[in-house]
């Protein structure tokens, strides 16, 4: 199971979560049609609404190598915590995983073994085999992506295509574009493309059955595939809860638990 924890952690941050909406059922005329810019802006101040957030359900992650299914809890607290636990039949605890922005714990209740260390860079990648920062892992479990650093920067190609605004951006650093298309009524990024110059489809995502929670769409459903991994993640969240008063995170490692440090 430590193995199916890595595999959905990888999946979904080279993803970088979003949020997908049904189809309006009202042609776009009839909703104010926003330029880039007003658009990309409030994107991100939903973003920042979102102050913590709890959710259980269920994961379906596919491999080459694997096939597996898992109940799952998360609980994020913004600025600095995630905390999420992975279940088998019967409501069996398998893992825990504790990540924060100095430090990580991953707990193997099978073999009632935990992995700890500080959270660089490094130590995220090795361990949970991502490239993201933590702020980036948080953004992903909520269902939302860091437009930061394109609130002053216009996109490459922005369209209307009936129900979508559509938004190309190139960075000819790495030689990929990525692709996001977000519902004009709830304003919530449906769909996810990243792929190289050369044309190659690198990782897609799909998303559905959102609900607003303070005003902010959240996804249900999510399905992710790596195409170059070839690896699928499906998440199917049965509830959600964000910004309740006194959230916490509460975790502590069984005294007889063996520590291996990273």
């Amino acid at each position: 199971m430590k193995k199916l924890v890595l595999i959905v952690l990888l999946s979904i941050n080279l993803l970088i979560l979003f949020v997908s909406g049904c189809v309006p059922s009202q042609p776009t005329e009839d909703f104010e049609l926003l330029p880039s810019e007003r658009l990309i802006n409030k994107l991100e101040a939903n973003r920042r609404k979102i102050k913590n957030f709890e959710g259980t359900g269920t994961l379906f992650v596919k491999t080459s190598t694997l096939d597996n299914t898992a109940s799952f809890r998360i609980v994020l607290q913004k600025p600095d915590s995630i905390y999420l636990t992975i279940m088998g039949p019967f409501g069996i605890e398998l893992a825990q995983a504790v990540v924060t922005s100095e430090k990580f714990v991953f707990y193997d209740a099978l073999q009632n073994t935990a992995y700890v260390g500080a959270s660089n860079s490094n130590a995220l990648q090795s361990i949970f085999r991502i490239n993201l920062s933590f702020e980036d892992i948080m953004d992903a479990f909520v269902g939302s992506v860091n437009l930061t650093q394109n609130l002053y920067k216009p996109p490459d190609q922005y369209v209307i295509d009936y129900d979508k605004y559509v938004l190309t951006y190139n960075d000819s650093v790495r030689n990929i574009k990525t692709v996001y298309k977000v519902d004009v009524r709830q304003l919530g990024i449906t769909d996810y493309f990243l792929t190289s110059f050369d044309g190659n489809l690198d990782v897609e995502g799909k998303y559905s059955s959102f609900e607003l929670l303070e005003n902010v769409a959240v996804p249900y459903k999510i399905r992710v595939q790596n195409k170059n991994e070839n690896q699928t993640v499906n998440i199917e969240y049965k509830k959600i809860t964000a910004n309740k008063k006194n959230i916490s995170i509460d975790f502590k490692l069984p005294d007889d638990a063996t520590i291996i440090k990273w």
